[in-house]
């Protein structure tokens, strides 16, 4: 046997010492610095947390604000209901998802086992409501509606309903004081998602996930100011959950309530008047259908002329919003949203577009004046306008000889605007226009705001559409080829438009520019920005952003915060050409075509300026427009498939007027009964706890503003359509 010598293996030994040594150390330092870092460094981050990992957090939800009209009548505030709430994470803790806890809750409830089961499943594109669309972590409610019998059972028998709470609760209502609706104006509430809480996390108005959050009208635009802050209570507990001691406590802080300029007297005559213009309508005949008038959708303004303040605003359908208060159902969800619904969620004041026919004369009016055209110069009015062989017909084809443009918008004179429409084409070059072309009916169009927004405090609002040149070759553009696949030369009629279009549907045709200057063809406008203009024409031509805000009140009263009208721009016309123009409304309203609407007004107490407009609308039948003024207010109404201007909204506009200044039809005025004969500037009284003192409202009685003698001119009058 060899024997190694101890000299011989001294060395690797000491190495390997060597190395293990070191990688000790390096070891230990390592983990000394790990523990310097969590110790010291972060020591009391990680303290904090572990010290949180034994808090749990009680959340009070804030009363909302209440949203008020002018007066301080609340049109969206809160009362207390038994809310029965289900906790999703509870629930599927059980080895039945929950599904015995919710079958006997449905037993206790008086409902359907699948209808509270669809109530607590969560909203996905596939899932249709009724379904939950906020945090999957926040009790979810079942029912706004429960009895005291039933919510006693559900707490006494707390072992047979885990995860379910019985909780009285501030629950958002929509009074609708003297039936003013005012549905699309105020919108509605939903809960809060997880993405709007994650999103929201850094900002100075965080969601909790008990929050509702507003989704239209104003519940959207002041949702911030509504919505308060939650207050939250901290409790210390041991590893048990038993608690040992309050660690914090945050009191919640009240929404604060927003005060609009909406009368809710006025609003409930808007509405009222609108829905019996609409029923009106339907049973005129048509003759170009050869059927009645469906008069399918319809929307009005009311709004100061002065300030831009919107003292009523109403759309037609509407809906009741409290149908989405605790959970909307999938019966109702079908109505507002289904194919046969008529899309009621819309405000078709500001969102609904369609051709505003001779109400837009005031603009052609304007722009042919700035053009060169002397407003007193005589124009020739005939029945019928040629074009390379097209004919283009004067409204029931009568015609005035020559005649001034005032008279042409007395009496709503197509023809005249033809001529004068088709002289500017020409010499903007044609079919071959000038590098730099005036096009002095466009230019002017958008000078009047249309185009663009009028900036209301409402969200969604549209555009509407000024077709000028760059509107015409972008959507040139985008129709080519389809245009060019579909079109023939000797196909149907429509297959003939598509024919032309792809050959110079980039073009600016004559055609173009003469159904333009009569608000058709491809213009498009809104109730808002038509009421917008006739205001500015009242008030000598200034443009406001109109608004439904008034003033914010905290939730104590102390702070009252005015939003105070504001102006972006001026009509495009001299005060001359304004004071022709605001003669020739007149003459409308007096010896033009809406006279015959107007009898009996007293004209040289409250000076009226209307306008009427029929608009044509490719495969429908007419929409109806009535766009009127005085020194106080501006109103708009508009009839989708209503007939003419004057016919169908013309008496339901004389109706707010009358109602507004206290006038029966023969133009007799009683104060007493006038809702609100000039615009009302002051804020209501705000008490010391920001409670306010409203008035109360009796629905509308439009028997009650008319004398008998009045009621049977009424009668006569309507005869006439």
């Amino acid at each position: 046997m060899t024997n190694i010598p101890e000299t011989g293996r001294t060395p690797r030994v000491q190495i390997r010492l060597v190395v293990i040594q070191v990688l000790v150390f390096s070891l230990l330092l390592t983990l000394g610095g790990r523990l310097w870092y969590l110790q010291i460094r972060n020591g009391q981050e990680y303290s904090d947390e572990a010290k949180n990992n034994h808090v749990q957090q009680v959340v009070q939800p804030a009363v909302r604000g209440s949203i008020l009209d002018a007066r301080g009548v609340p049109l969206a505030d809160n009362e207390t209901r038994l809310v029965v709430s289900a906790s999703r994470t509870e629930l599927l803790k059980m080895k039945d998802d929950g599904k015995g806890v919710l079958t006997r809750l449905a037993g206790v409830l008086d409902m359907k086992p699948k209808e509270v089961l669809d109530k607590v499943r969560l909203c996905d594109a596939k899932t249709p409501q009724p379904c939950w669309n906020g945090s999957p972590y926040q009790p979810i409610p079942v029912t706004d509606e429960a009895t005291t019998q039933q919510a006693l059972t559900i707490r006494e028998r707390a072992e047979d309903f885990p995860g379910i709470t019985a909780e009285p609760t501030a629950v958002r209502r929509y009074p609708a004081p003297g039936k003013a609706n005012t549905a699309q104006v105020l919108g509605y509430l939903s809960p809060v998602t997880d993405d709007e809480i994650t999103k929201a996390q850094h900002t100075d108005s965080p969601y909790l996930r008990s929050d509702q959050v507003g989704r239209s009208g104003l519940e959207r635009t002041y949702d911030k100011e509504l919505r308060g802050k939650a207050g939250v209570t901290r409790y210390e507990v041991d590893n048990l959950g038993r608690v040992i001691g309050q660690a914090k406590d945050d009191a919640a802080e009240p929404g604060s309530s927003v005060v609009t300029s909406i009368d809710a007297r006025v609003q409930a005559v808007a509405e009222y008047e609108l829905d019996g213009a609409m029923k009106e309508a339907r049973k005129a005949f048509d003759k170009n259908t050869g059927e009645n008038y469906k008069a399918d959708s319809g929307a009005v303004v009311v709004m100061e002329a002065k300030t831009g303040r919107i003292v009523a605003m109403a759309s037609l359908p509407n809906y009741d919003p409290n149908s989405w208060v605790g959970g909307i159902s999938a019966k109702d969800y079908a109505k507002l949203t289904g194919k046969n619904s008529n899309f009621p969620l819309l405000n078709r004041a500001i969102q609904g577009q369609a051709a505003p026919g001779s109400i837009f004369k005031v603009i052609s009016s304007t722009a042919a004046v700035n053009a060169g055209y002397a407003f007193d110069g005589h124009y020739p009015c005939p029945s019928s306008y040629n074009i390379g062989g097209q004919t283009f017909t004067n409204y029931e084809s009568q015609g005035y000889g020559d005649i001034t443009i005032g008279r042409a918008l007395e009496v709503s004179c197509d023809t005249v605007y033809y001529g004068l429409a088709h002289q500017e084409w020409l010499k903007d070059g044609g079919m071959n226009p000038k590098k730099h072309p005036k096009d002095w009916f466009y230019k002017t169009a958008h000078q009047f705001g249309l185009g663009k927004e009028t900036g209301i405090d409402l969200p969604n609002e549209v555009s509407g559409r000024v077709p000028d040149r760059e509107w015409k070759q972008k959507f040139f553009d985008a129709n080519k080829d389809a245009w060019c696949k579909q079109g023939k030369k000797d196909g149907t009629y429509v297959e003939r438009i598509a024919y032309e279009n792809c050959r110079e549907g980039d073009k600016m045709r004559a055609g173009d520019s003469v159904n333009y200057s009569i608000g058709q063809g491809d213009t498009l406008v809104t109730p808002i920005q038509m009421a917008s203009i006739y205001a500015a024409i009242s008030n000598g031509g200034t443009l406001h952003d109109p608004t439904v805000g008034k003033a914010i009140v905290s939730g104590d009263g102390k702070q009252v915060q005015e939003i105070r009208p504001k102006s972006h721009g001026k009509l495009p016309f001299t005060r001359k050409t304004r004071n022709d123009i605001d003669q020739a409304l007149a003459g409308v309203a007096t010896v033009g075509s809406a006279a015959w609407r107007f009898g009996g007004w007293p004209q040289d107490k409250i000076p009226m300026h209307a306008k009427t407009g029929t608009a044509e609308v490719y495969g429908k039948q007419t929409t109806s427009w009535f766009a009127t003024y005085t020194k106080d207010y501006s109103i708009v109404m508009t009839i989708s498939q209503g007939g003419t201007g004057s016919g169908a909204s013309g008496p339901a506009v004389r109706n707010i007027y009358d109602a507004i200044y206290g006038l029966d039809d023969s133009g007799k005025q009683d104060l007493k009964k006038a809702l609100l004969p000039t615009p009302q500037k002051a804020l209501p009284k705000i008490q010391a706890d920001g409670s306010i003192d409203s008035p109360t409202i009796k629905p509308y009685n439009p028997d009650s503003q008319k004398t008998p003698e009045s009621q049977t001119l009424a009668a006569v009058v309507g005869r006439r359509d």
